[in-house]
């Protein structure tokens, strides 16, 4: 079987269970300062997949591709800890502000740079949008097939993959056509761990930016390693058109988000009788929460 070229969308998202106060700037989009940075949960489903392809055929490439700020290389590094080949990061200011729209057009053209990409895989949503819009966007940009809410890898063949998929009202297995698209559920297998030898070698992982400001035994350390420089892309680099990326090529703003504490004001305590029973389903209606 020929090996695979898989590409891994993954981003560094804030830790949305510490929203507070401060976690929007005045121009609408998400102050990720002011927030712990994560490697987004369902992206490390997707990670999980494309390296059970890559045990099951010899000679498959990862690729871990991420768009973010500079200090989104950690999720590059991420990649290398638990088994990926290669790390990409798409930066540049200009990129900053961009909704899924102008997010897909961005990795679109990424991946359009990487070139003979067989599979691409990422996580179903990110926990800082919930909007599981841009997978689906991207593979319509790249003109992938695609097949979402993935939770199970069937089976791999040299031309396309079996595959379970949730949906609303059960699952179905579907065979996807390579090259192709696949957005990966929170119920498909929880990544692997780190491995201990890849993380002692890919440690020193920096990008040109980061070495800028590192200390002299770690330059010295990347300068005689070539593996460990992590390339940067940036607007140029991708060849991307400055009209949609970021906020110019972002038509939806965020107005406003609120962090809502929901509390108990009151209690009932209800026993096995009919007449409890009646009356908690009474209550459950005349508060429009059933019925």
């Amino acid at each position: 079987m020929k090996p695979l070229k898989i590409v891994v969308l993954a981003k560094q998202v804030p830790d949305t269970r510490n929203v507070g106060p401060d976690a929007m700037k005045p121009d609408g989009t998400v102050n990720r300062a002011a927030l712990p940075a994560i490697f987004n949960p369902d992206d490390l489903h997707a990670l999980e997949m494309a390296l059970q392809i890559k045990d099951k055929v010899p000679g498959t490439q990862v690729i871990i591709l991420t768009m973010g700020p500079k200090r989104a290389a950690d999720i590059v590094r991420e990649g290398y800890f638990r088994g990926v080949d290669h790390g990409i990061m798409v930066s540049d200011r200009r990129f900053g502000g961009a909704d899924t729209l102008a997010t897909s057009y961005t990795i679109s053209m990424a991946i359009k740079k990487i070139g003979d990409v067989d599979l691409v895989v990422g996580g179903v949503q990110a926990i800082d949008g919930d909007t599981a819009q841009t997978g689906p966007q991207t593979a319509e940009k790249i003109g992938y097939p695609q097949v979402t809410y993935v939770e199970e890898l069937i089976d791999v063949t040299d031309n396309s993959l079996t595959l379970k998929r949730r949906l609303e009202k059960g699952v179905e297995t579907v065979k996807l056509p390579l090259p192709g698209l696949v957005t990966v559920a929170g119920s498909f297998d929880n990544c692997r761990f780190r491995n201990a030898s890849k993380t002692l070698k890919y440690k020193y992982a920096r990008t040109n930016t980061e070495l800028s400001r590192e200390k002299d035994y770690v330059k010295e350390i990347v300068e005689k390693k070539d593996y460990l420089i992590i390339p940067e892309w940036g607007v140029e680099d991708i060849n991307a058109d400055p009209a949609k990326i970021g906020l110019p090529g972002s038509p939806t703003k965020v107005k406003d988000v609120v962090n809502i504490v929901l509390t108990v004001k009151e209690a009932k305590v209800l026993d096995a009788s009919d007449e409890s029973i009646n009356e908690m389903m009474n209550d459950l209606v005349d508060a429009h929460i059933i019925g």
